[in-house]
């Protein structure tokens, strides 16, 4: 297998926003005929995926990675005041990226792998339906009370005050400064809290009319949980799952024993766990 280098391009999403990504082309054309997008995880920049997306394209796979607006290349130079929502990412960027592979590869069967909040988004996309298949990786509701005690106070502690209060004052949430990952827009922080203190998570009742298109997604999907993941406990990402009511679910929960290493909440990514997690997936994306 020959891993390429991924080549930084500029796409629009729905709405007419331009939003850095990346495309990794096999070194053998049409080789696979499988477009795949990866989907990140809130607060984490494309290039956190480069070692999966190039070993991907040398299974033959084309393979688009995105930052999310406000996030990396798709970050303004000055977050505060920037409007952006978690909505935003999943009815206007990701249905973007499916829409622009879709134009750019369309005799390509298009699939995906969201992480984290990627595999949650990807709901929102009122063009998911195009998808053939979906891995998602510790993709969970973000209720805080999923988590087993006494984690799940802390979570509670992070919806409820720090991130509201924080994004409130600064007018953005400082997630660098925390060490959560990439700072956040107000209007995604105060969504994202906003959803993660409803049990209904992001179907809560006033949002039922925005998540019908969960049920548009009738591919196969592959859902990933781990035992030692902090972020994504195995009921979360159960009842994440459940919310893609049409598809046909085959779920994973993994220990740090079957892969002999821990994994958590981000290994899944990391190249030391290529064997066997990369190959596994890739071999189910080839499958589609």
């Amino acid at each position: 297998m020959s891993e390429v280098p991924g080549q930084s391009i500029t796409l629009k999403a729905g709405d007419g926003l331009e939003l850095g990504a990346t495309l990794y082309l096999p070194a053998a054309a049409g080789e696979a005929r499988r477009a795949v997008l990866i989907a990140p995880a809130t607060a984490v920049r494309r290039a956190y995926y480069d070692g999966y997306a190039r070993y991907l394209s040398g299974r033959g796979f084309t393979v688009l990675t995105l930052d999310y607006r406000g996030i990396g290349a798709s970050r303004p130079a000055r977050l505060r005041g920037f409007q952006a929502s978690m909505h935003q990412w999943g009815e206007q960027d990701l249905a973007g990226a499916l829409a622009w592979l879709h134009s750019r590869f369309p005799s390509h069967r298009l699939l995906a792998v969201g992480h984290s909040a990627g595999g949650q988004l990807l709901g929102l996309a009122a063009n998911n339906g195009l998808l053939h298949g979906l891995v998602t990786v510790a993709a969970q509701s973000g209720y805080w009370g999923l988590w087993p005690r006494p984690r799940r106070y802390a979570m509670a502690l992070l919806w409820h005050v720090a991130m509201p209060g924080l994004s409130h004052a600064l007018g953005y949430f400082p997630a660098s400064v925390l060490r959560l990952g990439e700072d956040l827009p107000a209007g995604v922080a105060l969504e994202w809290a906003r959803w993660c203190r409803d049990p209904d998570f992001l179907a809560g009742r006033s949002r039922r009319e925005s998540v019908r298109h969960f049920g548009s997604l009738a591919a196969p999907i592959l859902a990933y949980s781990f035992s030692d993941d902090p972020f994504a406990p195995r009921a979360a990402v159960d009842w994440l799952t459940d919310l893609y009511r049409s598809a046909p679910r085959q779920r994973r929960h993994l220990s740090p024993g079957q892969v002999g290493q821990p994994i958590q909440h981000f290994g899944f990514f990391r190249e030391r766990l290529k064997e066997p997690l990369w190959s596994q997936s890739a071999a189910w994306l080839l499958g589609r």
